[in-house]
């Protein structure tokens, strides 16, 4: 949009000018514009883009864009739904295995015997006034033991996000505990566990924080292990993210795990009488419509 704003009639008007095919009615396009904002289909138009002067291919259609958007919006709800499975499972295989195993340490998570210094020193940033007073169970926690400088780890973990319960795990001291909890996973090594772990942790971020996924990358490769059928050498791909969540799912439900394929799988055949949002989901996404996911 550059660096002044501009109305509905001025952005429907650039969007002609660049040869866009204005599709629907003039109504339609400007409740989109007014409901999603030009700034961010500018995210989804942006494959359809041919040249640096945001000039469009030949038979670039609006309602492609839209479609674009919505299918970026329905990928990302469905991983956001099992993602969150996982994230429970493995909150809740760290405070049961851990906290059985150091059973006279109640809050082992602040123990610098169990602990490296990085999670002590976390603590004493972000467990303040602020997070007992915004979370309600680890306040009561505090009325009813006022000498207590935390709740136990299975009150704490259920508040910290998804990727300090990660940190935490990474920096617990007793190798053989962790190499237990990712063994519940399938998974023998623990740099192994580590990047695949990842891979989920950055997908339920982006996906909460409303990131494009449909052009996602991983900075770096995946791990790869026998148990996920990646489709080809690319590792990178949003293709390839999805079958680390469905590996993860299916040692957790396998009924889970069939219900996230089949969702994926019937999203993407959806589009296949749209050969533009086809070739997106082909060549971007790296989706495979002879295999699947």
């Amino acid at each position: 949009m550059g660096n002044i704003a501009t109305d509905t009639a001025r952005q429907i008007a650039l969007l002609q000018e660049r040869g866009m095919i204005l599709d629907l009615p003039e109504e339609k396009i400007k409740e989109h514009l007014l409901d999603i904002g030009y700034y961010r289909l500018g995210f989804y138009w942006y494959p359809f883009q041919k040249n640096s002067h945001h000039e469009f291919e030949k038979g670039t259609k609006f309602s492609d864009v839209i479609k674009l958007y919505y299918l970026d919006n329905d990928l990302r709800i469905l991983l956001i739904k099992y993602t969150n499975r996982i994230e429970i499972n493995f909150r809740t295989k760290v405070i049961y295995y851990v906290s059985n195993n150091y059973k006279d340490s109640p809050t082992w998570f602040a123990d610098p015997a169990i602990v490296n210094k990085e999670i002590i020193d976390f603590l004493d940033r972000n467990y303040n006034h602020q997070f007992i007073k915004n979370n309600k169970p680890i306040k009561q926690h505090h009325i009813k033991h006022i000498n207590d400088k935390y709740a136990p780890a299975w009150k704490t973990l259920e508040f910290l996000t998804f990727g300090s319960v990660f940190n935490i795990f990474r920096n617990i001291r007793n190798k053989s505990l962790k190499e237990k909890i990712a063994n519940e996973f399938g998974i023998v090594s623990l740099d192994k566990f580590y990047n695949l772990f990842k891979v989920i942790i950055d997908i339920r971020n982006s996906c909460a924080h409303g990131d494009v996924l449909y052009d996602y990358r991983r900075p770096t490769g995946i791990s790869v292990i026998p148990s996920i059928p990646f489709n080809n050498k690319d590792r990178s791909s949003l293709d390839s993210c999805i079958r680390v969540v469905s590996y993860f799912l299916g040692n957790i439900s396998k009924n889970r795990q069939t219900d996230l394929k089949d969702s994926i799988n019937e999203l993407f055949v959806s589009y296949t009488d749209n050969a533009a949002l086809q070739a997106i989901i082909e060549n971007k996404i790296n989706y495979n419509f002879k295999v699947g996911i």
